[in-house]
């Protein structure tokens, strides 16, 4: 399996009709986990403002949701997006700055057991629907790409750039001074993040890790 290069015999409309439960799926249930730990750790804010639902209609973001992930995958690119952020208030928290740290890596790792999740249901469709061509194709395709953006907004999540979560977990481990001036960076960050995926940085930093995590996945489910 090498990512994302699906050897599809679909559409363009295809591929993106696939690609929707899939990429709905990890957008959203990203979000929920953030706002589900926040809540375990005592911030009930997204619980409160109805944000705990695999309801993607209470978490989708027109662009980032949407719009975003279709060129993207269209145009066969590097494919991420986003949802709206949960709310999380970490003054409701007992230790704000350490329980962060497991609000901001419950959704990178809520992406990994999905993108399992996901592997789980290629294999099913390759050993109990090969026989079945048009349905067979468009399983394993919509699984193909659940594994590809499940791993995608995991791995880059974690780049430790405000506001993506990996920044939120440094900043829990740092030495205060330091995590006051990368927090410093949060109004930057998502034209740092585009411009590293203009100049083609992102992909070149995210490939060979993706290429071993599919790598891994491969060897694991025997694809």
């Amino acid at each position: 399996m090498k990512w994302v290069k699906f050897n599809m015999p679909l559409s363009t409309i295809q591929y993106i009709a696939a690609a929707i439960i899939p990429v709905l799926f990890a957008i959203t249930l990203h979000e929920v986990a953030h706002g589900f730990v926040a809540n375990r750790f005592g911030d009930p804010t997204a619980k409160m403002l109805g944000r705990l639902t695999l309801n993607p209609l209470k978490h989708l973001d027109l662009v980032g949701t949407i719009i975003v992930p279709a060129l993207l995958l269209a145009f066969g690119g590097f494919i991420f997006g986003w949802a709206k952020p949960v709310p999380v208030n970490a003054g409701n928290m007992k230790n704000p700055r350490y329980d962060m740290i497991w609000v901001a890596a419950a959704g990178p790792a809520a992406n990994g057991v999905m993108a399992l999740c996901w592997a789980v249901i290629l294999k099913l469709s390759i050993l109990l629907l090969v026989g079945q061509p048009q349905i067979f194709v468009a399983l394993k395709t919509m699984a193909q790409i659940g594994i590809q953006i499940n791993l995608i907004l995991m791995v880059l999540n974690l780049i430790p750039i405000p506001p993506l979560d990996g920044s939120k977990i440094l900043m829990g481990v740092v030495p205060g001074p330091m995590a006051y001036r990368l927090s410093l960076l949060e109004p930057y960050g998502f034209f740092i993040v585009l411009a590293l995926l203009y100049f083609g940085v992102l992909g070149a930093i995210l490939a060979p890790i993706l290429n071993i995590l599919f790598q891994v996945i491969s060897r694991l489910f025997g694809f």
